[in-house]
């Protein structure tokens, strides 16, 4: 059953992945909708 945790793992580093690429993504949004404010 060894492939039952490694397939958990790799789904877990998969998911962890993504949602920092998410969050990354929306960090650099956000920041441009402080700048534009800031500007006008």
């Amino acid at each position: 059953m060894w492939y039952f945790s490694w397939i958990l793992g790799v789904g877990l580093a998969c998911t962890f992945a993504i949602l920092n690429a998410m969050w990354f993504e929306l960090s650099e949004v956000d920041e441009q909708i402080r700048e534009a404010e800031d500007e006008g």
